[in-house]
């Protein structure tokens, strides 16, 4: 196969060729690297990643292939993807496609044969810039000129999430959670099914009332792509949920909790995405997590809700609580999905605090 030259140029003017792969197309948008070693499905079908080119740091990728089973979602949504060496032989008894076949599939550009390690450099120094997979040929004036002419999305959580209401069933369930969803990811969906829970999924938009009708054991909050500061929905949401009904919020949920309560929600320039050290407060124990974000909150101090968890060893809040309303929230993805397993006792939290309201 003849794969076409490419090149990845961000706003700060610096170009990256390579050999393209997947769709042979252009995009732009938002760049962001990735720390972590496995879990390339997972992270490419994960819709917190919508409209961003993702920068793999581990050098091979595609090694393993693509399974049916492993999808978090029922699309691709990233906009690109950029790594050292793709993988178009992987070896794996489960894998169905490879790599270049699912992204080709999904109109997904992307790049390969690119010194990950300099990009990475000069993504974590300059933010979260635009970038550009073009031809290779493009002259960078018109690079950067398509760059200028391309805004930032701000409609990516109503873009991702679900429309119309749906339900997941497990037998003999135990408990009826409704999922507010943001852009949630399947492996969410699992654990809960797994610990008796059927689950009604609704549109990010729902009205409070509505959900309460369902009369549900609790709800969750899902993840979602940019920040819980372009959902006010969810925010109104958590104001009138709170008290009323277990809260459980998984990234861009715990940070509307955190709004809710008051907390400051901060930028934090290029984010973390990928594997780090993340310590439980009641426990002492530092156990991996996965983190995709871009804000962060540095305290939580006189909001009403206690810290849980934080991250080793800059110390900022990653996870907290309100034992009185019943709210509980991290910025981790806990339901290992891709690659750590250390946090999905975490789902039992929700699982007690359901219990406990339902005894109250």
């Amino acid at each position: 196969m003849i794969r076409p030259a490419k090149k990845l140029v961000l706003e700060t003017g610096q170009e990256f060729y390579g050999t393209g792969f997947g769709a042979d197309c252009r995009k732009v948008c938002e760049i962001v690297f990735n720390t972590s070693v496995v879990g390339y499905q997972e992270i490419i079908s994960d819709p917190s990643y919508a409209e961003q080119i993702v920068v793999m740091t581990y050098p091979l990728i595609g090694n393993y292939g693509i399974t049916d089973e492993d999808f978090e979602s029922h699309g691709t949504d990233i906009g690109g993807l950029v790594v050292r060496e793709c993988c178009d032989t992987p070896s794996n008894f489960r894998y169905t496609k490879t790599l270049e076949e699912e992204l080709e599939e999904h109109g997904i550009p992307c790049l390969s044969g690119v010194d990950t390690r300099m990009l990475t450099k000069i993504i974590r120094d300059t933010g979260r810039p635009m970038a550009a997979i073009v031809e290779a040929d493009m002259p960078k004036e018109e690079a950067l000129a398509l760059i200028a002419a391309t805004p930032r999305p701000t409609d990516l959580v109503r873009r991702v999430g679900c429309r119309k209401r749906w339900v997941t069933r497990t037998s003999n369930h135990l408990y009826h959670v409704v999922a507010v969803d943001c852009g949630i990811k399947q492996s969410i969906l699992s654990r809960l099914k797994e610990r008796g829970c059927n689950v009604t999924i609704v549109p990010f938009n729902t009205p409070a009332k509505d959900i309460l009708a369902f009369n549900p054991d609790g709800v969750l909050l899902s993840n979602g792509p940019v920040s819980a500061l372009e959902a006010p929905e969810i925010l109104a949401l958590v104001q009138e949920l709170k008290g009323r009904v277990p809260v459980f919020g998984i990234g861009l949920g715990m940070e509307a909790i955190g709004l809710c309560y008051g907390a400051k929600l901060v930028p934090m320039g290029c984010g973390k995405h990928g594997d780090y050290p993340v310590r439980d407060l009641a426990s002492g124990r530092i156990n991996i997590a996965v983190l995709n974000q871009t804000y962060r909150f540095d305290t939580v101090e006189g909001t009403g809700l206690t810290p849980t968890h934080v991250l080793v060893p800059e110390g900022y809040v990653l996870g907290f609580e309100n034992k009185e309303d019943r709210v509980y929230g991290v910025q981790f993805h806990l339901e290992s999905a891709p690659g750590p397993q250390d946090y999905v006792y975490l789902f039992d939290n929700f699982i007690q605090m359901m219990e406990e309201q339902r005894h109250a």
